[in-house]
């Protein structure tokens, strides 16, 4: 760190010092990270040329499985982008105070994955070239169309919902001048945090948090809608709208709970992710593990019951066959785990969030291969050969670059914005003294009366 930013830094408040000090203090540490992140991100580009080269025949992918890892990720990323979405708007609009130290972590989430996630249906196409298709082609009756539509509908409004609360946070950066002035000069866009200004931010803030919650739920329920609307086994069920919702919002807590663990350890923010943090972020998981595993056990139930040949060949595929393993370890993590450490509260610790946290989100990703797989090698019919599905090195590699792709981006991001909201913070400080001011004038109004020989 230059002498000058040093300065400029320590003449700061404190808060300031705090969040803003990991924009320009870089351990040798992150980039060796980085550079590992890095390398798995051009190893998966690698993979990906020669799949447009040589053809989806490089892949794992055949009939009748023509889903297989990509479709899988698509749906496990755009899940996760639920993280900042739902959990920020909802604790934005029920005022809940403890929420200012996490929005901003959870909203980066969410608008740096949206991406990965739309980009896995292009991945798996074999001629990319004809994405267009879907617009100058458009069929409205198509769920994929719908699908298109609210995606991006969903990327733009969080993008907006990301950089409207952070006006506030850039201003701050580029009166400090710690930092690049004329990029925060222009990502400020002349904020100055007067007080129409704040009122008109607030404003604006309470509609947009309003406004990305019926956006949010429609996005994940359109995906479940995609596998619904066809007429195959374990798919064609009423119930994989709000199923798909649920799961994205579990999947979407876990992320969350995972970076803030990370973030506290890496940049030494244990003064904003605080024990009630994780308290109460564990609750929610406890609760929505509860509820994944009432969905999951009604799908099955319904389809047990019903006794289907087509249905029954999927369901033991998955119970006590092929697919046992992966599909036990799915319970195991989206439920057993999660419910067990979250239930006490003597667990519900850093440590024990970071462990339900994984387990959710490698449970939660095997979920999504125990619908696309199972159902795709074991067709309606019993005539047709039942198929087998393999990913490929290329599938695989793919999937890591994507992975460490988000991964690098969250870090670089922490390198240019704070992680947490540092006008939300102080807004927080600025209530709690004036909440004490009060409680102490109060106090002062009241004398205890002198006892007198007459008393």
């Amino acid at each position: 760190m230059r002498a000058d930013v040093r300065d400029k830094l320590a003449s700061l408040p404190e808060d300031e010092r705090v969040l803003l000090r990991p924009l320009v203090d870089t351990s040798p540490r992150f980039y060796m990270v980085a550079a590992v992140l890095a390398a798995v991100v051009v190893w998966g580009f690698v993979a990906y040329y020669l799949q447009v080269r040589y053809g989806l025949g490089r892949t794992g992918l055949n009939r009748p499985e023509y889903w297989g890892i990509y479709i899988i990720c698509f749906v496990f990323f755009i899940g996760i982008s639920h993280a900042g979405t739902l959990i920020s708007a909802i604790l934005r609009v029920s005022q809940a105070e403890w929420r200012r130290s996490i929005t901003r972590s959870a909203e980066l989430i969410t608008v740096l994955v949206i991406g990965f996630g739309a980009i896995q249906p292009i991945i798996d196409l074999g001629r990319p070239d004809r994405l267009l298709n879907v617009v100058f082609h458009a069929q409205l009756r198509s769920p994929l169309l719908w699908d298109v539509i609210s995606i991006g509908l969903y990327f733009t409004s969080c993008t907006i919902y990301l950089y409207v609360p952070l006006l506030p946070d850039l201003a701050i950066i580029r009166d400090s001048g710690i930092k690049a002035p004329r990029l925060y000069r222009f990502l400020a866009a002349g904020y100055q945090d007067t007080v129409v200004q704040r009122a008109r931010l607030e404003r604006v803030i309470a509609i947009l948090s309003v406004a990305v919650i019926p956006i949010a739920i429609s996005v994940h329920t359109i995906i479940g809608w995609i596998f619904a609307m066809t007429l195959r086994p374990m798919w064609h069920s009423t119930i994989f709208g709000p199923y798909f919702v649920i799961g994205a919002i579990h999947s979407g807590i876990a992320a969350i709970l995972v970076a803030m663990v990370v973030l506290r350890r890496v940049y030494g923010l244990e003064h904003y992710f605080r024990a009630v943090h994780f308290d109460y972020l564990g609750k929610m998981l406890l609760i929505l593990s509860c509820l994944w595993f009432y969905f999951t056990f009604a799908e099955h139930l319904t389809v047990l019951y019903g006794a289907e040949p087509a249905e029954m060949r999927t369901f033991w595929a998955k119970i006590s066959g092929r697919y046992a393993v992966p599909f036990w370890t799915m319970v195991g993590g989206c439920f057993l785990v999660p419910f067990v450490l979250m239930a006490r509260r003597a667990t519900r610790t850093p440590a024990g969030v970071f462990i339900a946290g994984i387990a959710v989100v490698i449970g939660m990703w095997l979920e999504r291969y125990n619908i696309v797989v199972p159902t795709s090698v074991n067709p309606i019919w019993e005539m047709e050969a039942i198929g087998r599905y393999l990913p490929s090195w290329i599938e695989i590699s793919i999937m890591a670059g994507a992975l460490a792709g988000f991964t690098l981006l969250y870090m670089v991001a922490t390198k240019f914005v704070p992680i947490v909201s540092i006008w939300e913070i102080k807004e927080a400080r600025a209530v709690v003294e004036e909440v004490a001011e009060r409680v102490r004038r109060y106090s002062s109004g009241f004398t205890t009366p002198k006892l007198t020989d007459s008393a």
